[in-house]
């Protein structure tokens, strides 16, 4: 019996860690969809890369004889959690996603929500801005519709061939405090900020030093996701498999 675990999430990194240390008798995979080319390194067993859709992702619960599954993804990702939505639901595999709350703007704040990355880009406007960029490499391109202005970029991974005639990349990762943060938009000019709303501590303090500073956020709102049962925090995880036979306590509870 297999708990699959999809994740790439500072949650999925921490459940990792909750399973091996008090659950050890669980049999859990973690899943990462691949994007990042060096994950941080996990105490359980991990799988790399796509299901190939939803009939793969069948398949792959029943080869692996999975019990229960975890989506622990990405807030922005946009298809995963309907895919193992839908691969749970045909195969009778409990599901349970982990979904952090999401950052709301607080008194100082002076936040722009828009629902997509090209709002984003048409929210910053025609004239040239220093805009800090923290949206990741992948919705990079979206930008280069407008290559007036003059970006500061901060991604995990290497930016090879930026069409951008303007632009400085920061290869960093989190977390990040707010003094830093502060610091880094002083020392950068930087007059406006582009974030996603992904919710969790580890980049909070871009949005603390941005309301300090005064500066203006464009927040990009997450996309949908299905109607699955849902917890906000790991610590809810294991009473969730007591609940599904899969998990017995010191108690038996």
């Amino acid at each position: 019996m297999t708990v699959l675990i999809l994740g790439g999430t500072s949650e999925a990194a921490a459940l990792d860690q909750l399973l091996a240390e008090q659950a050890p008798e669980i049999r859990a995979v973690i899943s990462l969809a691949g994007h990042t080319s060096d994950p941080r390194p996990l105490s359980l067993p991990t799988r790399t890369g796509g299901f190939g859709g939803i009939a793969g992702l069948r398949q792959y619960l029943r080869d692996e004889g999975v019990v229960a599954v975890i989506d622990a993804t990405h807030p922005f990702a946009a298809i995963m959690p309907y895919h193992v939505q839908a691969a749970c639901k045909a195969e009778g595999v409990p599901l349970l996603a982990i979904r952090r709350e999401s950052w709301k703007p607080q008194n100082g704040d002076r936040w722009k929500s828009v629902p997509d990355i090209d709002a984003a880009v048409e929210a910053l406007g025609d004239e040239p801005r220093r805009v800090f960029l923290t949206i990741g490499r992948l919705e990079l391109p979206h930008f280069f519709a407008a290559p007036q202005h003059h970006y500061l970029i901060r991604v995990i991974e290497p930016v090879n061939d930026l069409p951008l005639p303007h632009a400085k990349v920061l290869q960093q990762r989190g977390p990040f405090e707010a003094e830093a943060e502060e610091t880094l938009m002083r020392e950068e000019g930087v007059e406006i900020l582009v974030s996603k709303n992904a919710g969790g501590p580890m980049t909070l303090g871009k949005l603390v030093a941005a309301r300090r500073l005064g500066l203006p956020v464009v927040m990009v709102e997450r996309p949908p996701k299905p109607d699955v049962e849902t917890v906000e925090h790991i610590d809810q995880v294991l009473p969730w498999l007591v609940t599904q036979g899969l998990f017995v306590t010191e108690r038996g509870v």
